[in-house]
């Protein structure tokens, strides 16, 4: 009576589970390959913007670019006040009582908002303590946006696209012929 280690199959089926052993490495080194190649150039073929991570997620793209919402309906501040301003977690219940109320995030903010308690928003823009700027001013002079804080209809996260220091204001001024006072932003 023969062994089953000299039978036929046994041979075979050790053949088959070398090979298939030798296919798993092949795949797991073209899989590990793929990713070192790809994920360096990724950024070069997909151009997400990918700013800070906040507290609550909030798409920019999705509110200001899909639904097209402009930037004075939640930063209403920005029309008449020095500063932009984080909106209210009251602005995001005007519309998230009714849409998508059971959205992770938006659970997340409702909780916020009925225990009210603030949300920890991350700064994502930083002026110089000895820089006065004004947003009213800008927007009443029809500045957009996007001029100084990049295409935000297509960010999910705010990221800061302009380093705001002394010559990214100067240049901009320049190029609309308005005046470069020192004392305007300086005082």
């Amino acid at each position: 009576m023969s062994s089953y280690l000299e039978s036929p199959d046994f041979e075979e089926n050790l053949k088959r589970s070398r090979h298939n052993r030798r296919l798993e490495r092949t795949l797991a080194f073209i899989a590990i390959l793929s990713v070192l190649v790809v994920v360096p150039f990724y950024s070069i073929f997909y151009d997400a913007v990918i700013g800070l991570e906040q507290p609550i997620p909030f798409s920019h793209r999705v509110h200001a670019g899909k639904k097209q919402i402009s930037c004075l309906v939640c930063h209403t501040d920005a029309t008449f006040s020095d500063k932009a301003g984080v909106p209210p977690i009251q602005t995001c219940m005007l519309c998230h009582t009714k849409i998508i109320t059971q959205f992770p995030p938006i659970v997340d903010l409702k909780k916020h908002y009925y225990s009210n308690e603030p949300v920890l928003w991350v700064k994502v823009s930083q002026m110089p303590d000895y820089a006065y700027f004004s947003h009213r001013v800008h927007i009443n002079k029809g500045i957009d946006c996007g001029d100084c804080h990049g295409n935000v209809r297509e960010m999910d996260r705010i990221e800061e696209v302009n380093q705001f220091n002394m010559s990214f204001c100067l240049d901009c001024h320049r190029s609309r012929k308005v005046p470069i006072d020192c004392y305007a932003c300086h005082r």
